[in-house]
């Protein structure tokens, strides 16, 4: 009767694991089939990538020039307007933290409502940028648009308002 403890892959099916470095009646003792001598024939004996044997590696012989925004760049989640048309009531409130609970968004980041999409009815939609075409439908509906500070700009915000409160006190000295 065939259980789970006497289960065996059928004959040849299966290659024996290579043992290195088991004596010389397995045939890969000694060197274990690193040969003799070389880089690789001890430990440690790798290199990176992209390394040339010294010369000076191909990365870093060509030129670089241009700039990368990637470190400055506001990424926002989109949410269109025929999504909200249809997961919210007329005369809703909608927030960032609403459309993530129904599943609009999927991270709690900046948001940004775009325009696609027809609104028959008054929504009152709160995020941190709207596009011309859907904040022009929101009104028209008989809705509201609330513009939120975004992260980066309430933090330079913050930053202003301390510089513009130091350079008041240097003034009034």
């Amino acid at each position: 009767m065939i259980s789970l403890h006497n289960l065996k892959p059928h004959y040849g099916s299966m290659h024996k694991r290579k043992r290195l470095g088991t004596g010389q009646g397995s045939g890969h003792g000694q060197t274990s089939t690193r040969g003799q001598k070389g880089q690789h024939s001890t430990s440690g004996g790798t290199k990176p990538v992209g390394f040339e044997g010294g010369q000076t590696p191909l990365l870093r012989r060509i030129p670089k020039s241009g700039f990368s925004n990637v470190q400055f760049r506001q990424n926002y989640e989109w949410v269109n307007l025929s999504s909200l048309e249809k997961n919210f009531a007329a005369g809703a409130v909608i927030t960032p933290a609403d459309m993530l609970k129904r599943r609009l968004i999927k991270h709690d980041t900046l948001v940004k409502v775009l325009g696609n999409g027809e609104v028959t009815k008054a929504l009152n939609v709160t995020a941190h940028s709207f596009s011309k075409g859907a904040a022009e439908k929101i009104t028209k509906a008989g809705g509201k648009t609330t513009l939120l500070v975004g992260l980066k700009a309430a933090k330079q915000a913050i930053v202003d308002a301390r510089t513009a409160a130091k350079k008041a006190k240097t003034d009034k000295k």
